[in-house]
């Protein structure tokens, strides 16, 4: 895996983004470990652009971390100033699962009723109307109408 290379207006924009982010992942005296590599993994994956604090002390040490941090994770390396790296990596796209079997869920709706003597207050009703039901303007639940098909079109089908 080869780090990603970017250019310096590339860089400069995702610095300017990471500018207030927190630290996502803290490395610790124990260095690079498999479980940090995959926390930082898991980070790169949900947010695409994270910053990373180191707690050593020694700079030659923290600059070799930071370089195989961004090739083993295959990440673009955006800045490094002090302690604290900067790694980005395009985020993968998500692909949504559609469920067949799935249907609207029940949407509860207020209406107001209004009394035909004028100086009572209206009456609040709460409704629920299922996915396969509407509610008409005088605050009626109906079941939505089926779609006919024209003549044409169920004579073409056959």
């Amino acid at each position: 895996m080869s780090q990603i290379q970017l250019t310096i207006a590339e860089r400069k924009v995702h610095r300017a983004d990471a500018h207030h982010l927190s630290p996502v992942v803290m490395i610790g005296n124990g260095g690079l470990t498999p479980a940090v590599i995959k926390e930082a993994d898991a980070a790169l994956n949900a947010h695409g652009l994270i910053k990373i604090r180191v707690l050593g002390d020694d700079r030659a040490l923290r600059e070799a971390m930071y370089l195989e941090l961004a090739d083993k994770l295959s990440a673009a390396p955006i800045q490094h100033i002090g302690k604290l790296f900067v790694l980005w990596r395009p985020q993968p796209e998500k692909t949504k699962t559609v469920d067949e079997d799935r249907m609207a869920g029940p949407r509860d709706f207020k209406v107001l009723k209004y009394s035909s003597r004028g100086g009572q207050r209206p009456e609040v009703k709460t409704l629920r109307v299922l996915g396969n039901q509407r509610l008409t303007s005088g605050g009626q639940v109906k079941r939505a109408k089926v779609k006919q098909k024209s003549v044409k079109k169920r004579n073409q089908g056959a």
